[in-house]
């Protein structure tokens, strides 16, 4: 399921973010967990099963009613078992009625792989 980000879980959703190839640097790192906690159109969730197994990252532009997936992260432990998968499908449930969901260039991919699988 998936949970907003918290300040109690930033250590977390850090190191679930740095599996991202573009996030490695930590000064990077810092800054967009900066950005994720001061910029009201930038929301952070992490997904919880028993444990928080992965993070997915939004910027909701309510001009355009767009909500794009700019991060998207899953624990290397648990990847190919459709936890990506179900955090776009999270996101479509709770944005999806009043915006689109899209993609940047960094998760452009991997949601197109979503769309054809489904």
């Amino acid at each position: 399921m998936l949970i907003r980000y918290k300040k109690s879980l930033e250590k977390i959703a850090m190191g679930l973010l740095s599996f991202m190839p573009e996030e490695k640097d930590v000064k990077k790192l810092q800054q967009t967990i900066k950005d994720y906690e001061s910029n009201q159109n930038w929301l952070l969730y992490l997904w919880k099963e028993e444990d928080i197994l992965g993070a997915v990252g939004i910027y909701l532009d309510n001009e355009s009613e767009k909500v794009t997936i700019q991060h998207i992260t899953v624990n290397p432990s648990y990847r190919d078992a459709g936890i990506g998968k179900r955090m776009v499908q999270g996101i479509k449930e709770l944005y999806g009625d009043k915006y689109q969901v899209c993609a940047n260039d960094l998760t452009e991919d991997f949601l197109t792989k979503c769309e054809d699988e489904c």
